[in-house]
């Protein structure tokens, strides 16, 4: 089973995305048969074996194992993955694209870039899976609490100077054997937490 996988295909996320299939999707973290499906979600078994066969079909669900019964044979399935994420490039033509957004400092663009990231690192895991091999990647994920705009704004300037910096000492168009790897650095407001009321 994978950690994640990315959807790029749009049926299967019309399929992924129906509540009941998404609910069946969580169930199969374990392999489950139909009929234990059914009593889970308070669905008849024929109906379960419906949404079953649309997940199996798109390859969100595999066969898992199989047990005789008498003279019936039940079927054991599992979901593919842990969780799923719908690339962008489901959406075809209008999928979001950071080349042609304009305002490069705005959230438009942000997350235009981490669509893009969705897309390539997808199609880079899914080569990577069919030839066996494992797929170096680099991620850094913090926190920092400016205490201000203007050291928001320091900060921002010396994170590109290093960022510079960096690439220039290491970049190298002409190496015959090189790999060119895309660098994306964001930085966005976290969301704020809902408080809960004290109690007076």
């Amino acid at each position: 089973m994978l950690d994640v996988q990315v959807i790029d295909d749009p049926a299967a996320a019309t399929v992924a995305l129906g509540p009941m299939r998404s609910r069946l999707l969580s169930e199969l973290a374990a392999p489950a048969s139909a009929a234990t499906l059914a009593t889970r979600v308070g669905l008849a078994r024929q109906k379960v074996n419906y949404h079953l066969n649309a997940l199996e079909a798109h390859g969100l669900v595999r066969l898992a194992s199989e047990r005789k019964w008498g003279g019936l044979t039940e079927r054991l399935l599992v979901a593919t993955a842990a969780s799923y994420v719908v690339s962008p490039s489901a959406m075809g033509p209008v999928a979001v694209d950071p080349n042609r957004e304009v305002d490069r400092l705005s959230a438009s663009y942000l997350i235009a870039l981490g669509a893009r990231v969705v897309r390539e690192v997808g199609d880079l895991v899914r080569r990577a899976t069919e030839t066996g091999k494992r797929l170096a990647t680099l991620a850094v994920d913090t926190e920092v609490r400016f205490r201000s705009a203007e050291e928001r704004a320091a900060f921002s300037y010396e994170l590109t100077e290093a960022i510079a910096k960096l690439v220039s000492k290491y970049h190298d168009e002409s190496a015959p054997s090189g790999r060119p790897h895309r660098l994306v650095v964001v930085a966005h407001p976290l969301p704020q937490k809902a408080h809960s009321k004290e109690p007076s």
